[in-house]
């Protein structure tokens, strides 16, 4: 494995035990060496205040990362405050005044159909480049494109995996129907006959898991066999192969907000089955190649680059030097947003140890453009997975209401990582805080 992963799309080297990418052993032992009583203390804050008359002559120096499901819409139907928090971000012809991503654990549809879908509930223009889905970094993971995987999930899991480069898929539906024989826990869709012995199906090279898929038992059962195989289910097993074969996993959500009262089950969910599944059956561990989407630091580095990219498009001059990052899940957008806070001030440190100090006139632009941004921003709204009494300011001690870990396996749990920097009741009031701090209007 190489110390460091090239990401010729971003034009700079990242250090891998700082992205996370494929080092999840390196995560863990980082996670565990930090003491939260050195950090930086948080803070909650109920927004009260009324829209100021700040100035917004300048060109922005920050931007918004917005989750969507519990931020903006619930299922179907759009969260009120959404919309006034756009016509706040928008000038009077409809037009963003700030660069903003969505960034978003779905997975199970197209970039430019969550697009069109968000450009409906907002009532402005959302372009493809915009979002952000769980899977959208997998583009960067090339030397997986040629290799036969097989892909689960639901929704154009075969078109999303084509988009983002994969040369060679094949669906958890084409080697059910391959090998009708594995799929035995629906009755209704057990073979009456014993079909003939499948031949000239390729031999699978990894596993890529967009979300989670409608046929549980199924997706399980021909995951499970695809990796005790090899990648040959149909031939007979010859030891369990371990290091198993590569296994890429977007979406780590153990819980998500639709119109229920209560969460429903996320993709984390599946994969947390999966694992289990896994382990009890040959007494060793799943291991992942990557883990993508939300908390990974990887995703957020991929929104900071689309960021940036869109500020230059827009004609804004002034570097990008503050994220505000707003969710409505502890354990991902929160996580995911300090996570990526942490690494940020870690590079800044490393930059001055080194005695690299920002000059515009001679910085080198890779240089200038990897450390422009200073800092990330949690902003948690009460419109989804969290919840709390509205209009009640709380202590720090008590904003941290989580007691059982939801997230992924791979990553540690510390308690500061899952405080927000600030949490106010909807995302239309994390817009003004933001702009507040700003002394924007």
């Amino acid at each position: 494995m190489n110390e460091y992963w090239h990401a010729r799309q971003w034009k700079q080297t990242i250090p891998l035990c700082v992205i996370d990418a494929y080092s999840h052993t390196a995560l863990r032992q980082e996670s565990g060496d930090l003491n939260p009583l050195q950090k930086a203390k948080r803070h909650c804050f109920i927004s009260t205040a009324t829209k100021g008359t700040f100035g917004s002559s300048q060109p922005p120096a920050f931007g918004f990362l917005f989750d969507i499901d519990g931020v903006l819409v619930r299922g179907s139907q759009v969260v009120p405050a959404a919309r006034e928090a756009f016509r706040r971000l928008s000038d009077a012809g409809g037009r963003l005044r700030v660069p903003v991503v969505f960034l978003t654990n779905a997975g199970n549809c197209l970039r430019a159909a969550k697009a069109r879908e968000l450009s409906q509930a907002l009532g402005l223009q959302v372009s493809p480049e915009q979002v952000i889905l769980s899977h959208s970094p997998l583009r960067l993971f090339g030397q997986f494109h040629p290799k036969c995987m097989l892909v689960a999930g639901q929704g154009p899991v075969e078109e999303n995996a084509r988009n983002l480069g994969f040369k060679h898929v094949v669906t958890i539906e084409a080697l059910r129907k391959a090998y009708p024989l594995l799929d035995m826990v629906d009755q209704s869709r057990r073979p009456k006959e014993l079909p003939p012995p499948t031949t000239g199906f390729p031999t699978i090279e990894g596993v890529v898991l967009f979300g989670e898929p409608v046929r549980w038992e199924t997706s399980l059962q021909l995951i499970i066999d695809v990796l005790l195989s090899n990648g040959n289910p149909g031939a007979d097993p010859e030891g369990i192969p371990y290091p198993h074969l590569p296994v890429l996993a977007c979406n780590m959500d153990l819980l998500w907000m639709a119109e229920a009262k209560m969460p429903r089950f996320g993709h984390g969910t599946f994969l947390l089955c999966l694992e289990n599944i896994y382990k009890k059956v040959t007494g060793r561990e799943l291991k992942y190649e990557a883990l993508i989407g939300k908390p990974s630091t990887v995703t957020y580095h991929y929104a900071e680059y689309l960021i940036k990219e869109q500020a230059e498009k827009h004609g804004w001059k002034a570097p990008i030097r503050r994220l505000y990052a707003i969710g409505d899940n502890p354990m991902s957008d929160v996580y995911g947003a300090n996570l990526y806070n942490n690494y940020l001030k870690s590079a800044q440190q490393n930059q001055v140890e080194a005695g690299v100090k920002r000059i515009p006139q001679a910085a080198n632009p890779q240089t200038e453009d990897r450390f422009a941004v200073e800092s990330c921003e949690s902003i948690l709204v009460c419109t989804g997975v969290y919840r709390h009494n509205a209009g009640v300011a709380r202590k720090l001690e008590e904003c941290n209401t989580e007691t059982v870990f939801h997230g992924h396996r791979d990553f540690c749990f510390d308690p500061s990582l899952v405080e927000a920097s600030y949490v106010v009741q909807d995302v239309n009031e994390a817009v003004q805080l933001a702009f507040e701090k700003e002394n924007w209007s």
